[in-house]
């Protein structure tokens, strides 16, 4: 879609559930592993090209790394003071939403719908109740799924950050979810 025009936030909510409900079709099934292991090869070929940074790296050039935009995709976790500040309740957790017992399907939804709808409304610190699954001995699904949901293009632009809770809001079943400020957003 390169040249047309963006699509706004609803479209790409939108965009996402149908993107999510595609299947390939049988016939095709074979070109699309056939293209999905050449991606990961040439990945992993760029991977080892790319030049390795010297150990130590002059002050100028730091200061400029700390300043580059990161990757699409990826984000930072909080900050420590940031993180202790909402531990402690000197930060404002300004909504929270709880997952437990859903579906991951439903969880996507309700979750995509809370963070889009509290991004609009200007709100910059939640918490998100995953559950630690710890029905047989296994991780729960959602807490595995929820991270990784946050790396795709839906999420991408409304979330500036995220970590695992304090013990008291939940440990390791809940997320600290920093949202990027509303001013800032580029679709």
């Amino acid at each position: 879609m390169s040249g047309g025009r963006k699509l706004n936030p609803e479209e790409r909510i939108l965009w996402g559930k149908v993107a999510k409900s595609t299947r390939a079709f049988p016939e095709r099934r074979s070109d699309l592993i056939a293209f999905e292991a050449e991606v990961v090869a040439r990945a992993a070929e760029a991977e080892k090209s790319a030049p390795s940074l010297p150990r130590e790296v002059p002050e100028k050039q730091a200061e400029q790394g700390r300043t580059a935009k990161k990757p699409a995709g990826y984000h930072h976790p909080l900050e420590k003071p940031t993180k202790k500040k909402l531990a402690k309740g000197r930060l404002a957790i300004e909504a929270r939403l709880d997952l437990h017992g859903l579906f991951q399907g439903e969880a996507h939804d309700l979750l995509l719908d809370f963070i889009y709808r509290a991004h609009e409304r200007g709100l910059r610190h939640v918490l998100v109740i995953t559950g630690k699954g710890s029905s047989m001995g296994s991780e729960g699904a959602l807490r595995r799924a929820v991270p990784l949901w946050f790396s795709k293009a839906e999420f991408r632009f409304l979330i500036s950050s995220y970590e695992w809770a304090a013990q008291h809001h939940g440990g390791d079943g809940a997320l600290y979810v920093r949202l990027a400020r509303t001013g800032r957003v580029e679709p």
